[in-house]
């Protein structure tokens, strides 16, 4: 496992990260943009950590993981010998290359650079760094915890090294990865959101309701969640934007519903804000 990690980013999914780093004995350092922000990243690691104690899935103290933890409101302060770090920022291009330039001056030859990104081009957003060969994705899924997944994305110019790092990282994690050349959506995203999609066209049309197109997928096809819960869960505007990319480099398979684009007008995001495809009690 890596001693030190760095987490840019400290909403749902960095928090997340951040957590079952700590669990598994790391030192994480979680960058979020100014101290409010970082504080209310480590309030979700504690209550995250806080859940997990009292399923008893922690070795030790949720306290003592926390202590693990350190904030920092800047990238230039991650140490220099970090072994890994995740940039975990929202899904913008532009933003995600200026952090991970950012990161890459903060830290060794040998650190190893992550995006979780569910769908960008691990090869775009290699572009403007200086060792694109220590670069990978490392697709996490919501939650993160208790997500039993990494998805590996390798770019065209990741190295074998890194490549392995990455895969022994998730092992230690107790976690189990898949590994994938650089495209559109991946394996994951694109395979899940085209199925999002059609049920969110389903219910559209008024084929059944919300809860029985989920019903059925989750009892005909044993899948664990149904692809309307599972995209409030992502958050439909997360949704939306990884639809609009593949659509652009897919084509019309991936074009978003009008359904889910008035949902995200009124700012029917999903569990994040109370309703979305269902409704959700604040957690």
């Amino acid at each position: 496992m890596p001693k030190i990690v760095g987490v840019v980013g400290g909403g749902r999914m960095g928090a997340g990260i951040a957590q079952v780093f700590a669990v598994a004995g790391a030192v994480v350092c979680l960058v979020e943009q100014d101290r409010a922000a970082a504080i209310a990243s480590r309030d979700r690691v504690a209550m995250g950590l806080l859940r997990a104690g009292e399923k008893g899935k922690l070795s030790e103290s949720p306290d003592a993981v926390l202590e693990r933890l350190v904030l920092i409101d800047d990238v230039s302060g991650l140490p220099a010998d970090a072994d890994l770090v995740v940039e975990a920022v929202p899904e913008d291009a532009a933003l995600k290359v200026r952090v991970l330039a950012a990161a890459e001056r903060s830290v060794g030859e040998g650190t190893v650079l992550a995006t979780n990104t569910s769908s960008l081009s691990v090869a775009g957003l290699a572009e403007g760094l200086q060792r694109p060969e220590r670069f990978l994705g490392m697709h996490f899924f919501n939650p993160v915890p208790a997500s039993a997944l990494v998805e590996i994305v390798v770019g065209p110019r990741t190295d074998g090294s890194a490549r392995e790092a990455a895969r022994a990282w998730v092992a230690g994690l107790g976690k189990t990865e898949v590994v994938v050349r650089d495209s559109p959506g991946f394996a994951t995203s694109r395979l899940g959101v085209l199925l999002g999609l059609e049920a969110i066209r389903m219910l559209e049309e008024g084929v059944a309701d919300a809860a029985a197109i989920d019903r059925a997928m989750e009892l005909g096809y044993r899948h664990p969640m149904g692809p309307l819960r599972s995209t409030d869960l992502v958050g439909l505007d997360v949704r939306l934007a990884i639809a609009e990319h593949l659509h652009r480099e897919l084509g019309e398979r991936f074009a978003p519903p009008r359904l889910l684009r008035d949902k995200v007008a009124r700012g029917e995001l999903g569990r994040k804000t109370g309703i979305g495809f269902f409704t959700w009690e604040a957690s």
